[in-house]
């Protein structure tokens, strides 16, 4: 793992932000164990409270669950549950922006379908 910190959100949402982008990418598997609290804190140089706390924010959103003596591991399904919540959250939120942006510009519709098919290629 690699990360950026930046200055505007917390680093623990940062950190539980990258957890679930790597779930969602396939980077972490299910039933695949995180890497520990403390090696985490260790290797990013950040207080261990803070690696916990996002690590508590993916338990509380159903990502892992703790297996006693053995650590933290993605859930089944994880990746299905996040792309769900993705593509609604997307949908309801960004795709509407986009959507009077396209308008705005009167971009050309049938360019836009064949950049959406190469996509989906």
């Amino acid at each position: 793992m690699s990360f950026q910190w930046n200055d505007k959100e917390p680093i623990y949402m940062q950190l539980k932000d990258q957890i679930r982008s790597m779930i969602l990418v396939g980077d972490l598997k299910e039933n695949e164990a995180l890497p520990s609290v403390r090696q985490v804190a260790a290797d990013y140089q950040l207080n261990p409270i803070t690696v916990s706390k996002a690590w508590q924010f993916l338990v509380d959103e159903g990502l892992v669950e703790k297996k006693r003596g053995l650590g933290m591991f993605v859930k089944e399904n994880a990746r299905g549950q996040l792309m769900e919540s993705d593509q609604n959250e997307f949908m309801s939120t960004e795709w509407p922006m986009i959507k009077n942006r396209i308008k705005d510009l009167k971009l050309d519709v049938d360019i836009l379908i064949k950049s959406l098919q190469d996509i989906a290629q």
